[in-house]
């Protein structure tokens, strides 16, 4: 989960074929690469999941420091990694649909959200921390992704409904699954706010940013799969209807 690397592997089991893609992202790149079949040859054959160091209730920091995992780095960890599996399984309901063209933007998040895991995990403030490290784990200084984000959040709002009440979390399935990923996500935003001394400032930004950006995504997606968003009534039957 500390790696820069980040290996993703879906497979699709055919009649006669299996599909591997593998997304990873490396230092200086923007987007992730979609790697070969070939390439995914050079891969060890079988990497031990387990490795026992965790038995007594300690992990490890990139910079080699072990804490208690209690402690509030691995709190926002476990959470970044909960947003990424959430995103993962809404990508799995998009799949196939009228909707599917969201599916690159959510990989390269998810590729994104990898990266934030290697910045929360080398604190600025360790005594371990050194400068190679903090160099590697630095998280978009110039601010790109986030921008980029801004910028796709624009264009999935062009044509929605104008909301003038609360939209309940509704749409479908897929449409659901990304309002979940975005209650996911502002947990995972609380669980950073502690660690704000040791960590970039672009990481927070970026992970506020990405609850916006899975709101628009989850309404967007409704539109393009043709599902009505259901909208808030209160208890007295007060409700302001979408603009027709």
């Amino acid at each position: 989960m500390l790696s820069l690397s980040l290996i993703r592997r879906s497979v699709t089991m055919g009649s006669s074929a299996r599909r591997i893609r593998v997304l990873s992202t490396k230092m200086g790149s923007k987007d992730p690469m979609i790697k070969s079949p070939d390439e995914i040859k050079s891969y060890p054959a079988t990497i031990k999941v387990y490795t026992r160091t965790g038995d007594k209730g300690t992990s490890a920091l990139f910079t080699g420091e072990r804490r208690s995992k209690s402690d509030s780095v691995f709190t926002a960890l476990g959470t970044t990694d909960e947003l990424s599996s959430t995103i993962g399984l809404a990508i799995a309901h998009i799949e196939g649909t009228d909707a599917s063209s969201l599916i690159t933007q959510l990989e390269i998040i998810q590729c994104l959200l990898q990266d934030v895991g290697s910045n929360v995990a080398t604190p600025l403030g360790s005594a371990r921390a050194s400068k190679m490290k903090l160099s590697r784990t630095r998280f978009d200084p110039d601010g790109y992704h986030c921008t980029r984000m801004e910028q796709w959040i624009d264009d999935m709002s062009v044509g929605l409904p104008v909301h003038r009440s609360f939209i309940l979390p509704s749409g479908g399935l897929a449409a659901s699954t990304l309002h979940i990923a975005r209650t996911v996500c502002r947990r995972a935003e609380r669980t950073l706010v502690p660690l704000q001394e040791d960590i970039d400032k672009e990481t927070m930004m970026f992970v506020n940013r990405l609850s916006d950006y899975l709101f628009v995504a989850a309404r967007w997606v409704a539109m393009q799969q043709g599902i009505t968003e259901k909208i808030y009534v209160h208890h007295k039957g007060r409700v302001t209807e979408f603009d027709k």
